[in-house]
């Protein structure tokens, strides 16, 4: 399974790095998951946290 993320992580770094519009989607999701992990941990109870910003990720 790891692998597997790896590759896909690699794939897009090197779409993010080779593409000027991938780059800027690239940027505005790590700064979304980034805002999310800030929320989640300010919560006392984690998992419930996480658990919401998943249902809101699948939301979108």
């Amino acid at each position: 399974m790891s692998l597997l993320l790896r590759q896909i992580a690699r794939y897009v770094a090197q779409k993010a790095a080779s593409d000027p519009e991938a780059r800027e989607k690239a940027l505005k999701v790590a700064q979304g998951v980034v805002e999310e992990a800030k929320q989640i941990t300010k919560e006392d109870d984690w998992a419930y946290a996480a658990g919401k910003a998943f249902r809101r990720a699948m939301k979108k």
